[in-house]
């Protein structure tokens, strides 16, 4: 009797023992993943909850996705484990609160590059920087590294300082800036606008824009688009076996969602990700440095 209860006693350790163990403690966390809401709260949702869903399955965690405002990001990222951002927030969160690059999201023909256009109307004779002088102009976000900064590279370059050389430019209000940023040039509410080349491609691909209605100005340099970032939260280890996740998946990779079977990098409107390292944001911060953006600006 004492034998056979002390066999019952060593069954129930072993399994408190196991259930506390430190394996079966990541297997009950949550890993917050950050995502800048480029257009609204729902579609950065729509985008991204396959994509954390997925990435739960293949490495056996929750991932929770965590839609937040541009602006806001610096002030919550204290919070998360994982980053999605522009490039420029990645540069301004990796030195002020030491992220680390994973990899970048590839989409378009540029890949894991994308570009900034200033771009007119064919029918408006806005041929050159030159001509902006004493027109109006609607950028971007601010904080949009391709729909404004480059933009603003652009003018500075060429000798025109917004300030004192247009007659007026704005941001507009909201969501889906982007696209009120297209349509207020297209309906000839500002004489030229920041586009970033990925959106413009896309919204005439969707039927939304005529190519043959613009006329692109300027090109920017091109720079590393959205990147996947990882916070000083989580270990190195586990930050790998996220890269590797990230970088392995392929156009045909589904997850269960709601019920429907989801293809996650169509629903991510993306073509994969791939390694890049922090070097390859230089590019970014020289641009940051000469436009008086953050993390570089001065006042």
């Amino acid at each position: 009797m004492l034998i056979r209860r002390g066999l019952i006693f060593l069954v129930v350790l072993f399994s408190l023992v196991s259930c506390h163990s430190p394996a079966a403690k990541q297997q009950e966390r949550t890993y917050k993943i950050g995502f800048m809401i480029c257009n609204s709260k729902q579609e950065t949702l729509s985008r991204f909850r396959p994509l954390c869903a997925y990435l739960s399955q293949k490495l056996g965690v929750n991932f929770e996705p965590v839609p937040i405002d541009t602006t806001d990001f610096t002030r919550q990222v204290d919070k998360l484990d994982f980053t999605h951002t522009n490039s420029l927030l990645y540069i301004i969160m990796h030195r002020n609160d030491g992220v680390n690059v994973l990899c970048a999201e590839k989409a378009g023909p540029l890949g894991s590059r994308s570009q900034g256009a200033i771009v007119t109307l064919k029918s408006s004779g806005i041929k050159t920087l030159k001509d902006l002088k004493g027109k109006s102009m609607v950028f971007g976000p601010m904080l949009g590294p391709t729909a404004y900064m480059s933009e603003l590279d652009l003018l500075l370059k060429a000798g025109i300082d917004p300030d004192r050389d247009l007659s007026f430019y704005t941001i507009p209000p909201g969501s889906f800036k982007h696209e009120k940023v297209f349509y207020s040039v297209l309906f000839g509410k500002y004489d030229a606008g920041a586009f970033p080349m990925l959106d413009f491609d896309r919204m005439v691909d969707e039927g939304k824009l005529d190519r043959d209605d613009f006329h692109v100005i300027a090109l920017g340099t091109p720079i590393p688009y959205c990147t996947f970032g990882v916070t000083q939260r989580v270990d190195d280890a586990f930050a790998k076996k996220v890269k590797d996740a990230l970088t392995s998946i392929t156009k045909d990779d589904t997850v269960a969602l709601d019920g429907e079977i989801v293809k996650v990098l169509d629903r991510a409107n993306i073509d994969g990700y791939e390694d890049i390292k922090d070097k390859d944001y230089d590019v970014v911060r020289d641009m940051a440095k000469r436009t008086n953006m953050p993390p570089y600006q001065k006042f």
